[in-house]
């Protein structure tokens, strides 16, 4: 589990391909300081587990699935990551809940500068679109973010100087494709509101009204 509080913007080292499988090598001198074989990295708001680490280096492989539904299939050498390690159970929660498990991939259609902030609009998969509200959460590229406006399929966040400067963000551009997850708690309660009614034959409405 992550936060969406970016630590550390690596850089791609290196990609082998080998059949499906990808090995990825990212330069990370911070986030590299602790991690071990085995441990989770949140990668582009991917969840990938370390396979290697080396002196401020560490390597990942992602499966096909992976490589279809994020953007780790299109990196190339030089690119930069957004990095987070997992969430520490006596960490601060900067940020909201994120599993790093990518829903789908949208695209960036404005990356405006304000006065005092940029205005980030992403064009979203029609079917992600239900759950995202203003003021809810959204992650994106690993980033965990405050949704501003929701119209027709796109969605819009507000994106302070601090974060600008120390993601990616910074080099993203119109078109440019993003890795999104919406808010965990969001599908969760979809799922306890359209579940269907305990055996008997009582409605949910049946049940509100009888203090259930």
């Amino acid at each position: 589990m992550f936060t969406g509080i970016v630590e550390e913007v690596g850089q791609v080292a290196r990609i082998e391909r080998s059949g499906r499988l990808q090995r990825t090598a990212i330069n990370a001198p911070l986030v590299v300081q602790d991690l071990a074989i085995g441990d989770s990295v949140s990668i582009a708001g991917a969840c990938q587990t370390v396979v290697a680490v080396e002196p401020c280096q560490f390597i990942v492989e992602s499966v096909a699935e992976t490589l279809q539904r994020t953007t780790l299939g299109s990196l190339g050498t030089g690119a930069a990551v957004n990095l987070e390690r997992a969430l520490r159970p006596d960490s601060r929660l900067g940020g909201h809940f994120v599993l790093g498990h990518v829903d789908a991939v949208g695209h960036i259609t404005d990356l405006v500068h304000n006065e005092d902030s940029w205005e980030l609009n992403v064009e979203t998969p029609p079917d992600l679109m239900r759950y995202l509200a203003p003021k809810g959460s959204v992650t994106v590229d690993g980033i965990s973010l405050t949704v501003v406006t929701v119209t027709g399929s796109r969605f819009s966040v507000a994106v302070v100087p601090h974060t600008f400067r120390n993601t990616t963000l910074s080099d993203r551009r119109r078109g440019d494709p993003v890795n999104l997850e919406v808010d965990v708690i969001a599908r969760y309660l979809e799922r306890l509101l359209n579940r269907e009614p305990p055996s008997g034959g009582l409605t949910w409405d049946e049940l509100r009204r009888q203090g259930y």
